[in-house]
């Protein structure tokens, strides 16, 4: 595909459409664990035939004219997206939510929606569908395509929303743009993450998170990120289509052996171990190094329904499913890469399965946020991405996308035939993310984020797998 242009036609700040009490908001010590990175999400729309909420108009005009409607009422109740961040009295990163609004960009794209190569996001993604957040918490792009279709991109502080509260913001924005009952209402009730007097934790936290003040500083000349320097090879990005029936047979083979129902592995499980077994077999390869080399694998790991488990009551149980913030923990295992080559898929995913078993705990998440109070105001970073990571010891993170509401991000004018989060982060861990395809049969969608060796072990060996994804 031929490069293509992207133009901005207009761009203004959309703000709540009532006013907002300014107030600060502080974050949690869950979200303290973030670093000040910026995550994309987009949808693709093909040219609509109806319009819902336009009495049967839909020019670009039109359509543009109900996403900032339906985002000047969103905003009313999801409020930190229309804030600024800013530093406390210690140097802690706060929301002040002063309704200062959100940067709304229109543009027009010299390209057709058949046209996008979405398999190398990096060409016709970054920098053109998905904006650049330069002011706020949020920001939002509407691109019009040469044949009608439109493209929403978002940009959006990590620091201020996990995937989970981004998936619930997207929904109710779509659900009023075409003036429906919201499903969900957010929670901003910080108290719930508050932690204990006296606080208490396993020193096993001191394994899974350092101190940012204790990495070693960057090699000079070399750039610099607000994780640590970039890795050895610098990062692609690509997405793949997987279909049902090969997540499935990932699942089979991780399962082999196992005869007892309450411990098989997950499809998600199954798929990780596939990965991590499948990147330690390239670095081996090429390994020079007569010592021990190991691969890292973290895995992402949502604790709302973990913190309210046994007797906490109904309220707080259902003020937690509703939780607009970060609530994440990142536990990770290591092999050394001899092991996952020679290992069967099998034992690789009892071992994913036991170092999440670890994390999926009440305890573990009340524990986090005790270690993060008992350092404060020193900021904290998950190990896995300040581990050094070469080219023989490589380092990756997964986070599961599987509950992405892409089938539910209808503004009224049909559904999207393709949406994905675009999160090329400059840590020198990889990054994947498996989504559900918008089809709803079962296949997946998976953004990755590897060095340009990775991939390619990936497009050598497993092929038959991860295809590359095209539109049409």
């Amino acid at each position: 595909m031929a490069p293509f242009e992207v133009k901005v036609s207009k761009s203004e700040v959309v703000s709540a459409v009532l006013p907002v009490h300014e107030h600060w908001l502080p974050l949690s010590n869950l979200d303290l664990l973030l670093p000040p990175v910026d995550v994309g999400v987009f949808f693709c729309y093909e040219k609509p035939t109806k319009f819902i909420s336009g009495a049967g108009h839909h020019n670009f005009g039109s359509l543009v004219k109900v996403l900032k409607n339906a985002l000047s009422q969103a905003l009313v109740i999801y409020y930190a997206f229309a804030g600024e961040m800013d530093a406390n009295m210690v140097g802690e990163p706060e929301i002040l939510c002063n309704n200062r609004g959100v940067d709304f960009v229109e543009a027009y794209a010299d390209v057709e929606l058949r046209e996008l190569n979405l398999y190398n996001p990096d060409e016709s993604v970054e920098g053109k569908l998905v904006p650049l957040k330069k002011n706020g918490v949020l920001a939002v792009q509407a691109t019009q395509l040469k044949c009608g279709g439109v493209v929403v991109g978002c940009t959006f502080d990590h620091r201020v929303a996990d995937a989970y509260s981004a998936n619930m913001f997207l929904v109710s924005w779509a659900e009023l743009s075409q003036s429906k009952t919201l499903s969900i209402l957010p929670s901003f009730r910080r108290s719930l993450l508050s932690p204990r007097r006296p606080g208490q934790f396993e020193c096993s936290l001191n394994d899974m998170y350092v101190l940012i003040s204790t990495l070693p500083p960057p090699p000079k000349n070399e750039p610099t990120t607000n994780c640590t320097i970039l890795p050895p090879s610098t990062p692609i990005s690509r997405i793949y289509y997987v279909e049902a029936e090969q997540v499935r047979i990932l699942q089979l083979l991780a399962n082999y052996g196992n005869n007892c129902p309450k411990s098989k592995r997950s499809k998600f499980e199954s798929f990780c171990a596939f990965l991590w077994k499948l990147l330690a077999t390239r670095t081996s390869v090429n390994s020079t190094s007569d010592t021990k080399t190991y691969s890292r694998l973290g895995i992402v790991v949502d604790g709302r329904t973990r913190i309210v488990e046994g007797d906490d009551r109904i309220q707080t149980k259902l003020a937690m499913a509703t939780y607009f913030g970060n609530v994440l923990s990142i536990p990770f295992g290591e092999f050394t890469n001899k092991e996952l080559i020679e290992l069967p898929l099998s034992l690789i995913a009892n071992e994913v399965h036991n170092f999440l078993d670890e994390a999926l705990t009440k305890e573990h998440f009340l524990g986090l946020i005790d270690f993060v109070e008992a350092h404060r105001p020193e900021p904290l970073l998950a190990k896995i991405y300040a581990s050094k990571v070469t080219k023989e010891e490589p380092a990756l993170v997964v986070s599961s996308g599987l509950r992405f509401p892409v089938r539910r991000m209808d503004f009224g004018w049909g559904a999207p035939v393709f949406g994905s989060y675009h999160f090329p982060w400059a840590s020198q861990s990889g990054y994947v993310m498996p989504m559900p395809s918008p089809s709803g049969n079962g296949d997946w969608v998976v953004y990755m984020h590897l060095s340009k060796e990775q991939i390619e072990m990936v497009e050598n060996n497993a092929a038959h797998i991860f295809k590359p994804f095209y539109l049409y």
